[in-house]
């Protein structure tokens, strides 16, 4: 599996607060990330599965969500996890 325990706490130490971080608005957006970078390599590869590509707009929209909650209540955490992401240019 892609995302295991591991890899979790490995991102919610690095964006988050701690390990144990998983409500912050940071931790999720990196997860949603790492999330979907891997479903658009997979349908890339499968183009032709339609349940996975409404599961990525989905996603997409959860992170759009959350950045946008992020931008309206503290505008420097918002500034800071867009560039250490590299989500916009």
């Amino acid at each position: 599996m892609y995302l295991n325990k591991e890899k979790k706490s490995e991102i919610f130490d690095q964006y988050g607060k701690g390990t144990k971080d998983t409500g912050s608005a940071e931790s999720q957006i990196a997860l949603f990330t790492y999330r979907i970078s891997h479903l658009t390599n997979h349908v890339k590869a499968n183009h032709k599965d339609f349940v996975t590509t409404r599961s990525l707009t989905k996603l997409v929209g959860k992170r759009r969500a959350l950045l946008d909650y992020l931008k309206d209540r503290d505008i420097e955490r918002y500034r800071a996890i867009i560039k250490a992401l590299g989500l916009r240019k």
